[in-house]
């Protein structure tokens, strides 16, 4: 459940209108830069974003809720500058994002992503690799070929950042592979991997618009305490979340094995539920037939962690880390409405469904 006070504020603020304004400011910005890569990267990219599809048609496709472009030129307001000052961070941020999609359904092996095959599955492993190569360099560009002071610091924050995502990653990939991995661990992991990029985000327009460091590391710690608070909802929609929202299957990190926190708190909880789904988990790791599990039997894995107390223990964090997020702007001078809105997008991240 969102906290009390969500309710109010999304009455205050529309949320979908600032996130469909960071959308409409970064888009074509973004556009412009995907059309400088090397055929046929620049059309894989697009396919890649929803603007085309296999066949190279123009469509209308979902490219994603738009939280990070949102953020950025919310950020630019901190500093008192237009929105537009945070749009190249906003593109910078997309593209690095954007990289490690492309990497990690490769690596993951998904096959769907946003209702429609992966870029792996359509065009080729390798065209992924190059692509989301591609847009990492992009990313750098962006910001560089701005020429400015603060266009420097909003690149360092930037690589800093992705390094940190590639972090995650690798840790992400090293637990499938242990029986075992603690809670700590795993949020280390995903504040690497999602935090960091969501602190970025939360800061960046800021620093191009000229705020000093004090005030962008207070941006940096709500984005990242942000990114803790997402990523735990996005793991409980990893196991729980309907497929027809999410663009997913079923039980989608239940197949791939993933240590998210749902699991690992169940593990760590103790008691008959807890131990049942160890010995279970530690049998499929041993299994030559998991891809051919039942609906029926993941389901079951499932009902062992909500039985367990993992469902309703990364709720409960994905809450605690979304009040940590919002006592970080208390930090940072800036108008009320400005401020409201930060809260409201943190309030979104906290109820989504996708």
């Amino acid at each position: 459940m969102p906290p009390a006070s969500t309710a109010a504020r999304e009455t205050a603020v529309d949320v979908a209108a600032l996130l469909e304004r960071g959308r409409t400011l970064a888009t074509p910005v973004l556009r412009a830069a995907v059309d400088r890569l090397a055929p046929p990267m620049d059309t894989v990219a697009a396919y890649h974003f929803g603007w085309i599809d296999e066949k190279g048609n123009p469509t209308d496709g979902d490219g994603g809720k738009a939280v990070r472009p949102a953020l950025a030129v919310l950020s630019a307001e901190v500093a008192g500058a237009p929105p537009q000052v945070g749009v190249p961070g906003a593109v910078a941020v997309e593209l690095v994002h954007n990289f490690s999609l492309l990497h990690d359904d490769l690596m993951d092996g998904d096959e769907q992503r946003r209702h429609r095959d992966t870029v792996w599955k359509v065009h080729g492993p390798a065209q992924a690799i190059l692509v989301g190569d591609a847009l990492f360099a992009l990313a750098n560009e962006v910001l560089l070929e701005l020429g400015t002071a603060e266009a420097g610091r909003a690149t360092r924050r930037l690589t800093t950042a992705s390094r940190a995502l590639i972090d995650g990653q690798a840790q992400d990939i090293s637990y499938e592979h242990r029986d075992r991995v603690s809670v700590e661990e795993c949020l280390e992991m995903e504040g690497n991997k999602t935090g960091a990029l969501l602190a970025c985000a939360s800061s960046i327009g800021a620093v191009l618009g000229g705020a000093d460091d004090r005030a962008a590391d207070a941006l940096e710690k709500y984005g990242y305490h942000l990114g803790l608070a997402f990523q735990a909802v996005d793991d409980l929609l990893g196991i729980w979340g309907d497929p027809v929202s999410t663009g997913k299957q079923t039980w989608s990190d239940l197949r791939q094995r993933k240590k998210s926190l749902p699991v690992v708190a169940a593990l760590a909880a103790g008691g008959p539920a807890s131990e049942r789904l160890g010995e279970i988990l530690a049998a499929d790791a041993e299994s030559s037939d998991f891809e051919n599990f039942s609906e029926e039997e993941f389901a079951a894995r499932a009902a062992l962690i909500e039985e367990a107390g993992g469902r309703e223990w990364t709720a409960e964090e994905a809450r605690r880390q979304h009040t940590v997020a919002i006592e970080a702007l208390t930090a940072v001078d800036m108008p009320e409405r400005v401020r409201d809105r930060f809260t409201a997008l943190a309030d979104f991240v906290v109820v989504r469904k996708r």
